[in-house]
């Protein structure tokens, strides 16, 4: 049901293979492969009005009970487009984690089962990617409003 942890995960923060966006102060982690479509989910979420807090790689740490999620100084408020290039966008600066979207699974059920991960030592709610035409609108409108149920 939980995805393993990432490799290294400790109480003293990591650098992980994903990109982190967030809304409404609340951001979602989106790791996958390389090609998975990490930036481009990212691209769709600030679209619908979040901000870019890192792309493809995302700082991790534990701050009390929270998970906070911050950019690589190296690559802070830029973001690569396919087909375009990297772009500069405002930095949102340090962010507490409220979701995983696993692009390396997918979710196949129309209601799929509560899913969690670990990350540097917190269980957070884990959804994996979806094909759907809704599925950014649904995971902005989770950081907005949301509890899984």
């Amino acid at each position: 049901m939980a995805r393993a942890a990432e490799a290294g995960d400790d109480a003293g923060g990591l650098t992980v293979h994903a990109s982190c966006v967030a809304q409404a102060g609340r951001a979602v982690l989106i790791r996958g492969a390389a090609g998975s479509g990490k930036s481009g989910l990212a691209l769709r979420l600030i679209a619908l009005g979040a901000e870019l807090v890192a792309d493809d790689r995302t700082r991790v740490w534990r701050a009390g009970d929270q998970v906070m999620a911050d950019a690589p100084d190296t690559i802070r408020g830029r973001i690569e487009a396919r087909g375009i290039g990297l772009l500069r966008l405002p930095a949102a600066g340090p962010r507490p984690l409220a979701l995983v979207v696993d692009l390396d699974g997918s979710a196949t059920e129309r209601l799929p089962p509560l899913r969690e991960t670990r990350i540097v030592g917190a269980a957070l709610p884990l959804v994996h990617g979806s094909g759907h035409a809704h599925f950014p609108a649904a995971i902005a409108l989770y950081l907005r409003y949301g509890v899984l149920e």
